[in-house]
C-alpha cells in the first residue's frame, strides 16, 4: 500500500512539472520563465526519482524521505506566508495535502528501515547498533 502511494504522488509530481511548463509556455515574463521552466524539470526529475524509490523502498528510502522534508517545507512555508501577506489563502490546501504526504513519507520510511529520522537524513538505510 506504501509503495502504491509513494508511486502515485511521485506520479503527480509529474503532471505538476509539466503544469508548471504550461504555464511558464503560455505566458512567458521575464524574470519567470526560467525559474518555471527549471522549476518544472526539478519537479519532474523528483517525481522520477520518487517514482524509482517505491520500488525498493528499504534501499532507497531517503530518497523518499528527503521528499518528505521538501513537501513539509512547503507546509511551513504556506504557514508563514499567508497570514505575512506573502501568498494567498487557498495554498492552505497544500498545507493538508503536502503535510499527510510529508509525513506519511516520513513515518512509513521509518518504519520500512528501522531507522531514525537522524539516520535517514544521513542517507541510512539500514539502523545503527545501539551499543549497551
Amino acid at each position: 500500500m506504501l509503495q502504491k502511494f509513494v508511486y502515485l504522488t511521485g506520479a503527480l509530481d509529474f503532471l505538476i512539472g509539466v503544469a508548471t511548463w504550461g504555464g511558464a509556455l503560455s505566458d512567458p515574463q521575464p524574470g519567470h520563465f526560467v525559474v518555471y521552466m527549471t522549476l518544472g524539470a526539478f519537479l519532474m526529475m523528483a517525481a522520477a526519482c520518487l517514482m524509482w524509490a517505491s520500488k525498493d523502498m528499504e534501499k532507497r528510502a531517503p530518497v523518499i524521505f528527503w521528499q518528505g522534508l521538501v513537501r513539509l517545507t512547503a507546509v511551513c512555508s504556506v504557514l508563514y506566508a499567508v497570514p505575512a501577506g506573502l501568498s494567498q489563502p487557498w495554498e492552505y490546501v497544500l498545507v493538508v495535502f503536502d503535510g499527510a504526504v510529508g509525513l506519511t513519507y516520513l513515518i512509513g520510511m521509518a518504519r520500512v528501515t528501522g531507522c531514525s529520522p537522524i539516520e535517514l537524513l544521513q542517507c541510512k538505510t539500514t539502523p545503527t547498533a545501539q551499543s549497551a
